[in-house]
């Protein structure tokens, strides 16, 4: 992990509606109305905070053909666990010094 990852890591977990759709979707994969509804969220919104967290690796998704034109986007949380120390702070910004050329 490095100093930009770690940073929008957080910055994804740094909002409590996304922290609400992380719960949301642990238990099971659900479809962006389903969770919209669930969540009491507009879609457009909704697909906001989706595209934040599965940037940062905190979700994944996938499309499901349900008709002959329709699809369905379903989501669902990756396995992730985090333990951020001051240490791995510190090892993470003194690896990106040493990497920058001077």
């Amino acid at each position: 992990m490095d100093a930009e990852l770690l940073a929008q890591t957080l910055s994804a977990l740094g909002s409590a509606p996304r922290l609400r759709i992380i719960a949301s979707l642990k238990s099971e994969p659900t479809h962006v109305s389903e969770l919209a509804r669930r969540l009491r969220m507009s879609r457009p919104l909704l697909y906001q905070h989706l595209n934040r967290l599965e940037a940062a690796g905190l979700v994944e998704s996938d499309l499901e053909q349900t008709g002959e034109n329709r699809l369905k986007k379903h989501y669902w949380v990756t396995q992730f666990a985090f333990e951020i120390t001051p240490d791995l702070i510190d090892h993470i910004v003194h690896q990106r010094q040493e990497e920058e050329p001077s």
